[in-house]
């Protein structure tokens, strides 16, 4: 069940959505001190000068992919999960090894009701990947399904990352196609 602070942050994001810069200007405020307090109590000491960073990141990737966000579903766990790991990426900056209690997990997490979904959307992204030729199957699989990044695929496929960002993209467009998305 959401709480009243995630209703009334879900309010701002429908409404900035809907093209609203008030009430985006009012979330965009509200999620940074949100994150702030977040990160300050989970990260603490390990990033201690660069909390206003992670909260700059964050908000930058919450502009960024604000379309990712299922309205139907509560907002504060998709902004905490967000913040979770641009603090990860600051830590790992700083060369700061950092464990994460599976409990910081809980709200988002896949519950026994959507395990079945989340197995049956993995088969359909498997499928999909498995439409496309062998160069950029490697590449979206790498990065879509395993989780790696343009730089660690390039790694692991001895390529270039330019080479690796175009195989990605191709791979992405050829997949909307398919399936009757336009790219």
């Amino acid at each position: 069940m959401a709480s009243e602070e995630d209703r009334a942050m879900a309010e701002l994001m429908r409404a900035a959505l809907s093209g609203d810069e008030a009430a985006y200007t009012s979330f965009l405020r509200r999620a940074a001190n949100l994150t702030r307090r977040a990160v300050t109590r989970r990260f603490g000491s390990m990033l201690a000068s660069g909390t206003e960073d992670v909260v700059q990141e964050t908000l930058l990737a919450v502009h960024l992919k604000r379309h990712t966000w299922r309205i139907e579903e509560p907002i504060l766990p998709w902004l905490f999960t967000i913040a979770r790991y641009k603090a990860i990426d600051a830590c790992r900056r700083r060369g700061v090894r950092v464990e994460v209690p599976i409990e910081d997990f809980a709200e988002v997490l896949a519950g026994p009701d959507e395990t079945g979904r989340l197995m049956e959307e993995t088969q359909h992204m498997e499928m999909a990947v498995g439409t496309l030729s062998g160069g950029q199957q490697r590449v979206v699989s790498s990065i879509a399904l395993e989780g790696r990044t343009i730089k660690e695929t390039a790694a692991a496929l001895e390529m270039k990352e330019t080479a690796v960002r175009v195989a990605f993209h191709r791979g992405l467009s050829a997949i909307a196609q398919r399936f009757g998305r336009p790219a």
